[in-house]
């Protein structure tokens, strides 16, 4: 289970508050990357605080409930067309970089999950494998995944046929052949090769605006 360690050792080190960051959605082929930064407040931390993959969505959303309710959360969001544009690696980084910038305040320091940190000018430190050792980290990787969920559900009722409400835009089956039938929409990223070559076979993609 994580815990408490990271954050002692960087808090101490450098006088103020550890805030963990994590993102959801790098790999589907449709939908924004989403990340969270989270401060957990030590007198109220919600119990059963773990890696969101191994969490139900119910208990992911209602740990996120409580960790909105009791925490320094703040959220960003890199869309499709930054993904198309950036790549997604440069995508997630840009989506963590908008979390720690929504908390509202700066933080002494900075835990992100993963081997690289965005290039900011936060005092940080990558944790590899940081959701399932670190417990700020866990509650941003929860937060960050019941956020996309909740995104993609809507999604979903606007282009229903792709089963993004239960797929969340990865690339299921059911995800595969809506788009070897329907082709591709405005929330599909263009750049990744499954998306590509079905908008060759349908033809450019029309925005919602048009």
């Amino acid at each position: 289970m994580p815990d408490l360690k990271f954050e002692r050792k960087y808090k101490r080190l450098h006088k103020g508050p550890v805030a963990g960051v994590d993102e959801a959605g790098r790999g589907p082929l449709a939908g924004p990357v989403v990340a969270a930064a989270v401060v957990l407040d030590p007198r109220c931390i919600p119990e059963g605080i773990d890696d969101s993959k191994v969490l139900t969505a119910a208990k992911r959303e209602r740990l996120c409930a409580e960790l909105l309710a009791c925490a320094k959360v703040g959220v960003g969001i890199a869309s499709v067309e930054e993904i198309d544009t950036l790549n997604i690696f440069w995508a997630s980084m840009l989506a963590m970089s908008r979390a720690v910038e929504a908390l509202g305040f700066r933080p002494a320091f900075v835990l992100v999950d993963g081997n690289r940190c965005p290039d900011w000018d936060h005092q940080s430190h990558a944790v590899v494998g940081g959701d399932a050792l670190c417990l700020s980290i866990a509650a941003a990787s929860i937060v960050a995944k019941h956020k996309r969920d909740c995104m993609m559900d809507e999604l979903d009722a606007l282009h229903p046929g792709y089963g993004w409400r239960s797929n969340k835009g990865y690339s299921a089956k059911v995800h595969q052949e809506a788009l070897r039938v329907l082709g591709p929409t405005p929330h599909h990223r263009r750049s990744f090769g499954r998306v590509a070559q079905a908008e060759l076979d349908f033809g450019p993609i029309v925005s919602a605006a048009e």
